[in-house]
């Protein structure tokens, strides 16, 4: 569906949003419904569109009354969406009311939040954190990580 309006409209929403549709699990990181309610006003009666999964955070005390479309939700999730007033939907259901993404408004999840990414960066000082086997007495505690031997990075 995104495809042929990706091709026919002149709206950039399609195009977005297959992409996104199109990129790895890694690369459509979980939304939680905490960023929706950061990121929406109130009273606004824009639809959240989010590629990927929608999350539940049992920080959040209120959940918004909102409509979000997205490819998931977990059942905390659109349990506690629905039992705010507002609506889980799935992209289909969305094409079929706003097929440009007129009155929308696209999230996505933080990328670089993974646990991977601390080991990533290169070159000394750039605290990339160490593959360990261990982390005893022995392992990555000698030079280079204490001053009492030698010097610290």
């Amino acid at each position: 569906m995104f495809r042929f309006l990706a091709r026919r409209t002149d709206a950039n929403f399609p195009k977005v949003v297959l992409r996104r549709l199109f990129q790895s699990r890694t690369n459509r990181a979980p939304v939680s419904l905490s960023r929706i309610a950061s990121n929406i006003k109130e009273d606004e009666k824009r639809t959240v569109v989010v590629v990927g999964t929608i999350t539940d955070d049992n920080r959040l005390i209120e959940v918004p009354k909102v409509t979000v479309a997205a490819l998931k939700f977990t059942a905390t999730a659109r349990a506690r969406l629905t039992a705010a007033g507002g609506e889980a939907i799935t992209l289909d259901q969305l094409v079929m009311r706003s097929p440009t993404g007129s009155n929308t408004l696209l999230l996505r999840g933080p990328k670089n939040a993974r646990e991977a990414f601390k080991h990533f960066g290169f070159g000394p000082h750039t605290n990339k954190k160490p593959y360990v086997a261990s982390k005893g007495r022995k392992f990555e505690r000698a030079r280079g990580r204490r001053r009492s031997r030698g010097f610290k990075v």
